[in-house]
């Protein structure tokens, strides 16, 4: 795996011939319940040459292995530099019906796209409503940049997905602007879980994020589902009520 700061040399190599970046992850694909939620960081070669790359993303890494409080800091050092114009962000989430109507891959590129479509609208750069996570009515209405941009995903390539885009598999252990979209897309989330804990008490949604963690699987055999797990997820768990360990789950990302 490659050290930290390699991650900026990555993007650094992956600017040729076009002036920006924008990195896309996603989270929630593995869990038993809440939506899956995609984040899309752009950045430019003029930040990556810049002072904050240098001297702080050695601090950016795959959000699974970043503490929550790693996490919140980096996110609030993204809104600073979101608002300096230096970056722009933008989350897009599927529903929980929608991972149900389309399948957990359909869903998670449906997350994607409105976290792409949020800065980088299909057609070209151009005025959106919400063309990123952390500007002002102002700031946004300026935003009309019109770059030429690589769209850098995780994992393997997604096939009938409107963007094209290189595939990096492990892209948020190798890419910057991968690492950044995953802590945007974890973070989001993580507050999504926290709030959706108070409407469905009993889970352990604030502590677990919908993960098939022991405490929620007991939870589920007690309780029962909620609205927010994933039915496809939890056949073989509530057909076999009375012997939940010996069921299977998806690791947790």
């Amino acid at each position: 795996m490659p050290k930290r700061r390699q991650l900026r040399s990555f993007d650094l190599k992956k600017l040729e011939g076009v002036e920006a970046l924008i990195g896309v992850d996603e989270v929630g694909r593995g869990a038993l319940a809440g939506p899956v939620v995609a984040g899309a960081v752009l950045v430019t070669r003029a930040f990556l040459e810049g002072r904050w790359a240098a001297a702080r993303a050695g601090r950016v890494n795959d959000s699974k292995l970043l503490s929550a409080e790693e996490r919140e800091s980096l996110w609030t050092e993204f809104e600073a530099l979101a608002s300096e114009g230096q970056i722009h962000a933008h989350y897009g989430s599927a529903s929980v019906e929608e991972i149900e109507q389309h399948n957990i891959l359909g869903a998670t590129k449906l997350a994607m796209r409105r976290a792409l479509e949020g800065i980088y609208p299909p057609a070209a750069f151009r005025r959106h409503e919400e063309p990123d996570l952390f500007s002002s009515t102002e700031e946004r209405a300026s935003f009309v940049p019109a770059v030429s941009c690589r769209i850098l995903v995780d994992g393997l390539p997604l096939r009938s997905f409107p963007y094209p885009h290189v595939a990096v598999v492990k892209g948020d252990a190798r890419s910057l602007c991968i690492a950044m979209a995953s802590i945007i897309a974890k973070v989001a989330r993580d507050r999504m879980m926290a709030e959706l804990d108070a409407r469905f008490p009993g889970y352990g949604f604030a502590r677990h994020k919908g993960y098939g963690t022991d405490e929620h699987r007991d939870a589920v055999v007690r309780l029962g589902r909620s609205p927010l797990h994933r039915e496809m997820f939890l056949r073989k768990l509530l057909a076999n009520r009375e012997d939940p360990d010996q069921m299977d789950f998806l690791p947790d990302r």
